[in-house]
């Protein structure tokens, strides 16, 4: 007859190791959702600076997004400097 103590801790060790394996599992989905949540990310930032969704070209609207940013360096160089614009 087995003693109930070794089938308590018997229990306990095949629970603790369906708990570790089912986190394990988790672990691993969620690891490869963030990864395509990073691929899905750089895709579409890859699309819109490469292709345009409206038909227009994108260049044009970083080279607003770019002259406006240079606008912005020149303002706070200026602010830097003690200049007042």
């Amino acid at each position: 007859m087995m003693d109930p103590v070794m089938v308590i801790a018997a229990s306990c060790l095949v629970g603790l190791a369906v708990v570790a394996f089912a986190l394990l599992r988790a672990w691993e989905q969620w690891l490869d959702y963030k990864r395509q949540e990073l691929e899905r990310a750089r895709n579409a930032a890859h699309l819109s600076i490469d292709t345009p969704e409206d038909g227009r070209g994108s260049v044009g609207a970083a080279r607003i997004e770019l002259a406006d940013l240079r606008e912005r360096i020149k303002k706070l160089e200026a602010i830097a400097s003690g200049v007042e614009l």
